[in-house]
């Protein structure tokens, strides 16, 4: 490691060591490049749950967390759910479905997930 690389090693933040810790292990786990999203095609993604939020009651209820993987962030959406055990910020998960773009944002809609451990 030379000089330069030590030196930006010093001055990056603890949230820019947080976001390579959560990139490396969004990669370990499987998880694709939330940054590289195709919109129409299967996806698994890694990442923690920053936020949850619940729409206001105009029709179906829908839960939707947002994923971050330290790069770039996708929305999962379940509807017809108001909550999910587990599923809340801060939690690290794994999810895979078919990606849409909503409002602009990668979004799968009613993905399959699994609630991972913290490395």
């Amino acid at each position: 490691m030379g000089v330069h690389e030590r030196l930006r090693n010093l001055a990056r933040t603890p949230l820019e060591e947080d976001a390579d810790e959560l990139q490396e292990q969004s990669a370990s786990e499987g998880g694709d490049d939330l940054t590289a999203l195709a919109p129409r095609y299967p996806a698994c993604v890694c990442g923690t749950v920053r936020t949850v939020t619940l729409p206001p009651r105009r029709s179906v209820p829908a839960l939707v967390a947002e994923v971050w993987d330290g790069k770039g962030s996708v929305n999962l959406v379940w509807v017809g759910r108001r909550s999910i055990g587990g599923v809340e910020p801060g939690a690290f998960l794994r999810a895979r479905g078919r990606v849409a773009t909503h409002k602009g944002v990668p979004t799968i809609f009613n993905p399959s997930y699994e609630i991972l451990p913290k490395q």
